[in-house]
């Protein structure tokens, strides 16, 4: 009897194992969103080292170029700190960015590099206050896991674009200018010496979201990721082998992530060629493999991340996508 009731309980297990095949992302809920306010010139910009180490000249050329600008600057009080390949200890870098969301004077947060740590640091954040303070932040490459994470613990639109330490030429700052202070509501579209790929035509509506794909993928199973229901996912690469793309992608498809999307963006993968004789896919057999299956409107080549010319996009806000013409176009401004 006993052998039976077991042989029967396998039997049941093992069906519903069958059945049960569907991979499932990590589901959180999504917060209603919260615009900070537009910045002004004559705002304060406070200045945070949240990953890698920077050296006191890039600083002086940062806060020279704010000023310059017609900001004020705060500057961190842990951010010329070092701890091996880090801008100090977890719980200083971390201190920084609560003090900066503490401090009524400072109206904007801009990020000086990537690099490694913003990760490890996630824990340590008040996201609490960051909900009831919200303020611009703005960064790219390791930053996504601080874009990301603060959105999805708070709801706060946060901004994909240069770190401080990257080259600020006209483009970036028409940008900054549009969209952080005159609260446009832009339509991104490559220039004309960046062609962009269709991948599968189409328009699609969706919260903007996405990143750094690296940064992304290792924050998968974390609390600190948002919903991905009816979103348009952006990611951007630099320096990795295509088969290491390809196994990002392949994590975010067995994840559930993929399968929820509205639309997909992958906007570039700069120095992602493989120089040696060994076999490889290309990165558009890759993305027709792993996004074509999808049918949902997507393209390569968005001027997003490791360019010099790169946009400013805001994460969290309403988006239409149109595929065939490789364009972003915000349905709302995204700050106050």
């Amino acid at each position: 009897m006993l052998r039976s009731t077991r042989r029967q309980f396998l039997k049941a297990l093992a069906g519903s194992l069958l059945v049960s095949h569907k991979p499932v992302a990590a589901s959180f809920a999504s917060l209603p969103p919260i615009k900070p306010r537009r910045l002004m010139l004559g705002d304060t910009v406070g200045l945070i080292s949240p990953a890698s180490a920077i050296k006191e000249k890039n600083l002086t050329q940062v806060i020279e170029f704010l000023t310059a600008y017609g900001f004020k600057v705060k500057v961190g009080q842990h951010v010329l700190d070092q701890y091996g390949y880090l801008a100090g200890r977890d719980s200083s870098r971390a201190a920084d960015i609560n003090a900066m969301f503490a401090d009524d004077q400072v109206q904007a947060i801009l990020t000086l590099r990537g690099g490694w740590g913003c990760n490890r640091i996630l824990p340590m954040l008040n996201y609490d206050h960051y909900r009831r303070h919200p303020k611009i932040l703005m960064g790219f490459s390791d930053i996504t896991s601080l874009l990301l994470g603060i959105y999805a613990r708070t709801g706060v639109i946060t901004f994909h674009g240069p770190v401080g330490i990257s080259t600020w030429n006209w483009f970036s700052l028409n940008y900054a200018q549009r969209i952080l202070l005159n609260r446009d509501r832009i339509s991104f579209q490559n220039l004309t010496s960046h062609p962009s790929e269709t991948i599968t035509k189409g328009k699609a509506r969706g919260r903007l979201l996405g990143g750094n794909l690296s940064v992304l993928t290792a924050m998968v199973g974390t609390p600190y990721l948002p919903s991905w229901k009816n979103t348009i996912l952006f990611v951007e690469e630099v320096g990795e082998d295509i088969y290491r793309v390809d196994r990002m992608l392949t994590q975010l498809k067995l994840g559930g992530i993929l399968e929820q999307l509205s639309g997909f963006i992958f906007a570039n993968c700069s120095d992602c060629s493989k120089e040696d004789d060994q076999p490889t896919l290309t990165l558009r057999q890759v993305l027709s493999d792993h996004i074509a299956p999808l049918a949902i409107p997507a393209w390569y080549g968005s001027m997003i991340g490791h360019i010099q010319k790169q946009f400013i996009v805001p994460l969290g806000v309403e988006v239409e996508v149109d595929a065939e013409r490789g364009t972003i176009l915000m349905l709302e401004p995204a700050v106050l």
